[in-house]
């Protein structure tokens, strides 16, 4: 395969004034999308899947990812200027990006970080033509077996990263499973929990689901937690006069933090489960263990700015390889885009770069040009974007509402379904103030009819036999994986609790040796 023939091919499929012209929107909107605290790149593509339904399939997965790797853009402002990360995976960047700000120094902060995006997504977007058609190509080779292995190892890894309660997680995708098993059982044809209602034959279908958990649970959350009362103390940014511009000193310190966060956030977004948050936390805690001057993290260093901005976006660009190549989503952004493959009648896997190459080439071509948009419009319309950040909650929360409540109608003119979006809205809403996590819920509601499908070809295969999995080295290696994954909660925690009460009791021997020297000798 010809990296370079199909790169050319995907860049032709792209440059048409249509494709163009939805490219640069999606740019803007995940600007936009960004620059709300709360709102975030997966709530976003969840609202505006909907619009979508209508225009040709890589004009839309153009834009869609535009709007996706565009909100890890815009999120910074507000990380930045309002010490309020626009989505998670720029937590990181408000270590040192609101001290920097409070220091009159937010024009090179916005500048250093847009440029660290910029870097990091056209690394990614390189290695993705690289590493994508070689992943196409191994798993090609995997059968029913591999396929099912890689659906469990993906949502494992995704719990295990979650957060601190990995039993939630699991719950959370659990849950997910069960809404998967909603409609016609795919072997026997009998009904499964449809309760008589003709609607649910089908099965639930994700865009309701997507868009409550992501859109309407995000709002319930904001408002319960008093988003609408608060009063945001912010820093303005003006375009004109050399303080906007960073100096050389900021240049010469983030030039190394660019580089290692952008192969280093590639490879955690490559990994099912992992996502730009997690790259971004790796690359602070990186910076800041290799620096000559640590302390000055926090503090408002732009190693500490510079590193986490171009692993969140080198990490996005990541998450596209397991999503092109296998059809397992990274990242709940991501879940939302395979919603939109199948919406348009695409299955992301093996077969895609092969069957679809116009699709899968056009989109890798689009993340040229839309990094490319992306510095521009950050260069010149920050201030403007940074306005957008001053709009009250009380005033966006009744749009976004009345968007997630069209865009669901609209899609198939269903009551049930915006029921179903507001019945999910209120869960994702309770799951976020107890600690579980909508997105392993649409993860695994996303792969489940794949785990499902390839569990019973397997069984059929082997007659029942699960010795199967043993059988060729793809399915012993993941095996081993799933094992670890699920070891490593109960293991982790253990080693650590070993460690310091060794390096306790190393302690208490030092000082228990030293005293005697330090005390005054006994009196005779």
């Amino acid at each position: 395969m010809d990296v370079f023939t199909d790169l050319g091919q995907g860049i032709l499929a792209l440059l048409t004034v249509q494709n163009v012209l939805l490219l640069a929107a999606g740019v803007m909107i995940g600007m936009v999308v960004g620059v709300i605290p709360g709102l975030g790149p997966s709530a976003g593509l969840a609202i505006l899947l909907p619009l979508t339904f209508g225009l040709d399939p890589t004009g839309a997965i153009i834009m869609l990812a535009a709007v996706y790797y565009g909100a890890m853009y815009g999120g910074t402002i507000t990380s930045v200027l309002i010490n309020t990360p626009g989505e998670s995976a720029t937590v990181a960047s408000t270590f040192d990006g609101y001290p920097l700000a409070r220091q009159g120094r937010a024009g090179p902060a916005l500048m250093i970080a847009a440029v660290a995006s910029f870097v990091a997504g056209t690394v990614g977007a390189v290695l993705i033509s690289i590493a994508a058609p070689l992943m196409a190509s191994v798993a090609s080779s995997f059968g029913p077996p591999e396929l099912f292995l890689v659906v469990i190892a993906g949502l494992l890894t995704l719990i295990v990263i979650i957060g601190r309660n990995w039993l939630l997680g699991a719950l959370s995708a659990l849950i997910g499973f069960a809404l998967a098993t909603v409609g016609v059982d795919i072997g026997g044809g009998a009904q499964r929990y449809t309760f008589g209602s003709t609607e649910l034959i089908n099965g639930i279908d994700f865009i309701p689901v997507a868009i409550g958990l992501f859109g309407i649970g995000e709002i319930l959350h904001t408002l319960w937690r008093g988003g609408h009362l608060e009063r945001i103390g912010y820093f303005t940014v003006g375009s004109r006069g050399r303080a906007f511009w960073p100096d050389r000193e900021d240049v010469r310190e983030s030039r190394g933090p660019i580089l290692r966060g952008s192969f280093l956030g590639f490879l955690v977004g490559t990994a099912p489960g992992a996502g730009a948050t997690v790259a971004s936390l790796m690359s602070y805690s990186l910076e800041k263990s290799i620096s000559r001057r640590p302390e000055r993290f926090g503090k408002g260093a732009m190693a500490g700015l510079a590193g986490p901005e171009a692993a969140n976006n080198a990490a996005s660009a990541g998450a596209m390889v397991p999503l092109l190549t296998l059809g397992i989503p990274g990242s709940a952004a991501t879940a939302v885009l395979i919603g939109g493959f199948l919406m348009w009648g695409l299955q992301p896997g093996p077969l895609l770069m092969e069957q679809n190459p116009e699709f899968a080439w056009g989109l890798i071509a689009s993340m040229y040009l839309g990094n490319v948009m992306l510095l521009l419009v950050n260069v010149f319309c920050i201030p403007a974007f940074a306005s957008i950040a001053r709009v009250p909650f009380r005033v966006l929360a009744p749009v976004i509402i009345l968007l997630c409540i069209t865009g669901t109608y609209s899609v198939n003119g269903s009551i049930v379904e915006v029921g179903i979006m507001l019945a999910c809205g209120v869960l994702g809403f309770f799951m976020r103030r107890y600690g579980m996590s909508p997105a392993a819920l649409v993860i695994a509601l996303v792969l489940g009819p794949l785990a499902e499908e390839t569990l019973r070809q397997t069984m059929i295969i082997s007659g029942g036999d699960f010795t199967i999995f043993l059988e060729h080295t793809a399915s012993r290696v993941l095996l081993i994986a799933i094992v670890l994954l699920v070891l490593l909660p109960t293991v982790v925690p253990r080693i650590r609790r070993m460690i310091a009460a060794r390096l306790a009791a190393v302690g208490r021997r030092r000082a228990a040796a030293a005293e005697p020297a330090d005390s005054p000798a006994p009196r005779p």
